[in-house]
Order: C-alpha cells, then structure tokens, then sequence
C-alpha cells in the first residue's frame, strides 16, 4: 500500500483527492493544504515556485512514494524544477483540459475559468500554442473565487454574484465549453452549471490526472497491498480542524473504511503539531 501525495494551496485538490479515493482505493493519501498561504493565484511565480518545491521535498521526506500537484498554478510554475529536484519520485501535475475542450467544442468556442498566474504562466500559452487556430479561446481569471470557496461560501449570494460577473465575458461570446483551470471549482459545478445553462460543457480534468497517476505508479512498480485498512492523513498550515471540516462536507467518497485523520503543520514545515 503506498503512500501518495496530494498538494494544493488550499481545499481545491481535495476534488483530485476524491476522484484518486474513487480509482485507487487502496492506498494510503497525505493531503497537503497550504492555507496559510492561499490562494496562490495572486503571488509572484518566483513565490510559488519556491514554495511548492519546499513543500514537495517534505512530502518526499515523510514517504510519499507519488506527489499530485493539485493546483494549476503550482503546475504551471513549478512542476519542471520538482521534477529535476525528485527524479526518483513521480510527479503528476493538473493543467486546463484545453485541448480535450478544442476538440469537443461545436462552435469553436471555449472559455477558460482560471487563475490570473494560469493563464499568464508560460506552461500554459506554450500549451496553447499548440492548439489549432480555428478555436478561440476566452481566458477569464476568477479572482476572489478561491478566497470564497476557502471560507465555505459555497452557497452564498457573494460567491453567485462573483462568479456571474467573471462568466459573463463567457457568455457575451457564446462559448459552447467550458474548462475549469483551477481545482477549486469543480466544486462551483452546480453554480457554474445553472448559471451557463445545459447547452455549454464543463470540462474538469480530475478523472485524467487520477488515471495518469495510476500509469506512473504502475511505471514505477509502486505495489497495491489492502491488508491494512487506508489513512488519510489531512495536514493545513492554517487550521487543520477547519481543513477536516471542508473534506467531510466536500469529499463524496464513501469515508466509512478510512481512517481520516489531520493535524496542523507549522508554516514553516519544520513540525507537526496536533
């Protein structure tokens, strides 16, 4: 049974952590949310990728034998120097489905709902480089929506009225997809959804991240054994009763056999405390 990493800036990857729950069952998962320091979107590249490879190295020095970087940005900033950093150790990163949405979008038309660091990093334009020209692509940054969605304001009339004003550009140009560039909001997807219509798509690529993990553990010969029953063990540099709190209302996963567990870390990773 092995050990795997899940790091996002805050509760976002907890959708990446559900959907591995789901396909990979068997294992034992350490999620790493950086609330702290939330949300990432808004710093410096320089910052995030400090960071994100501090972060990784200490999940690699408590055992993960895998690391999910479960945030769009911490991918699009950082996932080239953690990965020449950890060679022995395989690192799978999250990115906007753009190419699935271009291939799927009947009219040509895609929004992409994501963070200000996404969308301007140089992962994704090279990405979008390569994608055929007949597609347009509506980037829009959804500032503040990660902030609400930190606090629990996943119903309230703040979040609702902010995420129309950042789809309305979406809209306005009649995209027929959607791409959701940050994990965070798969969580929107009922809000996202009715404010749309059923007409347009919603792409979230969390199934695809959880089955390129499940090709690299099977790549690097990381063994499945279930005699042992799972932990999940949640660890916030913030508030990590608050961090349990969010995964038993977010997590759709059947939590029964799994030991949950979390603890509060030190922002500077230098202790655990309880």
């Amino acid at each position: 049974m092995a050990l795997i990493g899940v790091f996002d800036s805050g509760v976002g990857g907890l959708s990446i952590l559900d959907e591995a729950l789901r396909q990979l069952p068997d294992h034992n998962y350490l999620y790493f949310a950086d609330s702290a320091n939330a949300p990432y979107g808004e710093k410096s590249a320089e910052w995030i990728a400090s960071r994100s490879l501090a972060v990784c190295e200490f999940l690699a020095e408590a055992g993960c034998q895998a690391i999910v970087l479960a945030c769009n940005t911490a991918t699009a900033e950082a996932i080239a120097a953690i990965r020449a950093k950890l060679k022995a150790i395989p690192v799978i990163g999250v990115e906007p489905g753009i190419k699935p949405a271009a291939l799927q979008s009947q009219k040509g038309i895609v929004g992409v709902l994501a963070t200000e660091a996404t969308l301007n990093s140089d992962k994704f334009n090279a990405l979008l480089a390569t994608l055929p020209g007949n597609c347009r692509f509506i980037k829009q940054a959804g500032a503040g929506l990660v902030a609400l969605i930190e606090s629990g304001q996943l119903h309230s009339p703040e979040i609702a009225a902010l995420l129309a004003q950042h789809l309305q550009s979406i809209k306005a140009a009649g995209a027929d997809t959607l791409v959701l560039g940050c994990t965070h909001y798969p969580f929107l997807m009922p809000l996202i959804a009715n404010q749309l219509g059923s007409n347009v798509t919603i792409v979230d690529t969390s199934e695809a991240v959880v089955r390129q993990l499940v090709r690299q553990l099977e790549a690097h010969h990381i063994a499945i054994s279930a005699k042992d029953k799972r932990r999940v063990l949640l660890l916030s540099t913030a508030d990590g009763g608050r961090l349990h709190s969010m995964a038993m209302q977010l997590l759709r996963s059947n939590l029964d056999s799994i030991g949950l567990d979390f603890k509060t870390i030190d922002v500077d990773l230098s202790t655990v405390c309880p």
